[in-house]
């Protein structure tokens, strides 16, 4: 049975064309850094977003985690957001690998400013912490995509404290398309970022982590020492090369597709879209019916070869990605209709 999978854009599978260069991708041992199919990945991911190089990183996670590392000392104080990535979702990893604590910014719009880093930087003091590591995101994992003006001015007054930037951007392409600009425009206002090539980009697995030369060999020292050098993972990359290449310039469907999909939810009565958090590719809604089941509706849309999450936080979202069509989401609707 085909499934129509609204869970994530993580579920999207590699394409034909993936497939056939992964079976005759050149390969060497990235450890031994003589990977080539590895080395144009890399080489391709920092040119996108203006850095002066990359690391092939197993995950988003860990790309995330080895940034951590890499900036900070033990004890470190991290400025992030409170629903973001590195805070909620990745098990309280950086407490364990890098020892640090986090300041974190709890905007109703989960965009941190200028005026955030200020409040929260600390003064040299036996009692405080160091500040070591400012965290953004772009696009948000609400669903929003933050302006650049207000990416630049955080940048600015992290760096007035000579304090170093990180963007988890794991759907920067999302959030470029959404911006009309380039990820290097994005890419501009921190030292570094990540990205995820297994999210809408449909590449099997993998993230790219992109710097200076000297962080990304720093970092090149934590991926190895958390488990993360791949041997010949040019296999891997070859999928990689095609989703920067190919797959990033059909996103716009997606963000389409999801356009189509939020203004149908909203045409049944009892749901009301998030218009606020309608940037990218996700759609958040509230379904508001008497004697609606919430604990069943999953079930019952599984029944029917949908795949979504559960409620959460009160709202359910939909993803849209390279593997659901127009006609999938008619279905999607009149199912959501009928219950």
């Amino acid at each position: 049975m085909r499934y129509i999978d609204l869970r994530s854009d993580t579920v999207t599978r590699p394409t034909e064309e993936m497939r056939a260069a992964m079976a005759t991708a050149v390969v060497g041992d990235d450890v031994y850094g003589d990977d080539p199919t590895v080395h144009e990945l890399e080489s391709l991911a920092a040119k996108l977003c203006g850095k002066e190089a990359a690391l092939f990183m197993p995950t988003g996670t860990m790309a995330n985690q080895v940034a951590v590392m890499t900036f900070t000392k033990r004890g470190d104080e991290v400025i992030l957001g409170r629903f973001s990535h590195i805070a909620a979702y990745e098990a309280g990893a950086a407490a364990v690998l890098s020892a640090v604590n986090y300041s974190a910014v709890d905007n109703a719009d989960e965009i941190i400013t200028a005026a955030d880093i200020a409040a929260r930087v600390r003064s040299k003091d036996v009692h405080f912490p160091d500040t070591g590591l400012v965290c953004l995101e772009n696009a948000l994992g609400s669903g929003r995509v933050v302006p650049l003006d207000a990416m630049k001015s955080a940048y600015e007054e992290a760096k007035k404290h000579k304090i170093p930037v990180y963007l988890d951007g794991a759907r920067i392409f999302n959030a470029a398309l959404h911006l009309g600009v380039d990820a290097s425009e994005i890419a501009k206002y921190c030292d570094a970022l990540m990205f995820c090539i297994s999210k809408g980009l449909c590449a099997p697995v993998g993230s790219l982590l992109a710097g200076s030369g000297d962080f990304i060999a720093r970092a090149r020292r934590f991926r190895k020492m958390l488990g993360g050098g791949m041997r010949q993972a040019g296999v891997l990359s070859a999928a990689g090369l095609i989703s920067l290449n190919t797959m990033r310039h059909r996103l716009s469907d997606d963000h389409k597709n999801a356009d189509y999909l939020a203004e149908g939810l909203a045409q049944i009565k009892g749901i009301t879209v998030d218009y606020t958090r309608r940037d990218i590719n996700l759609v958040f809604f509230t379904i508001k019916k008497d004697g609606f089941d919430h604990a069943a509706f999953p079930a019952k849309m599984l029944d029917a070869g949908i795949k979504i999450n559960g409620i959460a936080g009160g709202m359910y979202r939909f993803v849209t990605h390279n593997d659901v069509s127009r006609k999938d989401i008619d279905r999607v609707i009149d199912m959501v209709s009928s219950l």
